[in-house]
């Protein structure tokens, strides 16, 4: 079976993490040696809540890093090479719990739990508890939660998961330690996914790597998944439009083109655009949500320069120069206008007998004749 890249790159020590604010809060951690007995792990979905989760029980199991040479060094990097890191890498640790709270999320499973912390690790320093999309939790099980996390034994440490904290009760949230992961820039995730090309021995073009981290939305994972559909092509030599055709979707060079029709009042040149995009094969209703999105960056800027970091960190510093000029050949009303239009086409393209037939309307409407 094939592993996934997720899986056969996931980050084994604090150095790999993309998020560089927490790694270096978790460090900081560390160094203080005053471990926290609850951490928080907050943020979107595939950036590495839980890999992090996992190097936090390694570092703390670690016996090099519990060793006296390691402490006078103050390396807290886990050695990934004893006992204890090997077990956990490889998901037998019986210390290192990760339970699923979507599909534990009950009174009973945090009863259970609760039962069992009591008990002395089996072989590591601490019990570490994994508690991944902690927010899921029933109202009786945080109660339940909180009773533990009140008066924890020594010997536990617990890291909740959640892609929403803002569900978990605020009684939770005072007694962990929040660390906030935040979704990538463009430019990193397209440099994680050349590495690992590289590591593959598969050469991709670099606006082939943009596209995919571009369709990966800020997401470490989703951007190795898209790699890996791209690359079981088992095809040395990957290009941008080999990509588009397997990803089934644009690049944000066609939405730009549509723009620049539309700003230009060329109806007839945007109608035939959108032709050329279906008779290409592609997603329709992910080309409107990327053309959405992309008149949404550029009223943005348009109403603030400075909001470039805020609402275009994905995007070069080529293509944000390109938004910005196209902006200004639409007023804040037209664009407005543009993205009601385009946002009443995504959702009738689904229904409609000709599924180009929502955005030649909205280009029409928009232009006029």
């Amino acid at each position: 079976m094939t592993v996934s890249f997720y899986l056969k790159y996931r980050p084994q020590k604090f150095l790999d993490l993309d998020s560089s604010e927490a790694r270096e809060e978790l460090l900081k951690i560390f160094k203080s040696e005053k471990i926290p007995h609850a951490l928080l792990f907050s943020g979107p979905r595939g950036i590495g809540k839980t890999s992090a989760a996992r190097i936090v029980a390694k570092a703390v199991n670690c016996e090099k890093v519990q060793s006296t040479e390691y402490k006078e060094h103050r390396e807290f990097e886990p050695c990934n090479q004893c006992d204890s890191c090997i077990s956990i890498t490889n998901g037998t640790n019986v210390d290192i719990l990760e339970i699923d709270a979507a599909s534990n999320r009950g009174i009973d499973d945090i009863k259970e739990l609760r039962e069992k912390i009591k008990l002395s690790p089996a072989s590591a320093k601490y019990k570490v508890y994994i508690i991944d999309e902690a927010h899921m939790l029933t109202p009786e099980a945080f109660n339940a939660l909180l009773k533990t996390l009140e008066e924890p034994p020594k010997h536990a440490i617990f890291i909740l998961c959640t892609t929403d904290p803002e569900k978990l009760p605020k009684t939770i949230i005072s007694r962990c330690q929040r660390f906030d992961f935040h979704k990538l820039p463009l430019d990193k995730i397209v440099e994680r996914l050349d590495w690992i090309s590289q590591q593959e021995k598969v050469s991709i073009e670099k606006p082939a790597l943009e596209l995919i981290a571009l369709n990966a939305d800020g997401s470490v994972r989703d951007g190795e998944s898209l790699l890996g559909q791209v690359m079981a092509m088992e095809d040395n030599e990957i290009t941008l439009a080999e990509v588009q055709a397997i990803l089934g979707v644009t690049d944000i060079r066609a939405v730009q083109d549509l723009v620049e029709y539309l700003t230009a009042k060329k109806n007839s040149q945007a109608i035939v655009h959108i032709n050329q995009v279906v008779n290409q094969g592609y997603d329709l209703v992910q080309f409107s949500k990327s053309l959405v999105n992309y008149l949404r960056k550029m009223l943005l800027l348009k109403v603030d320069p400075n909001l470039t970091n805020l609402v275009a960190p994905e995007l070069t510093k080529e293509q944000i120069s390109v938004i910005m000029r196209q902006g200004q050949s639409l007023s804040q009303t037209d664009l407005i206008k543009t993205i009601h239009l385009f946002i009443r086409a995504g959702y009738e393209i689904k229904s409609a007998d000709f599924p180009q037939l929502p955005l030649e309307l909205a280009v029409v409407e928009f232009i006029g004749e």
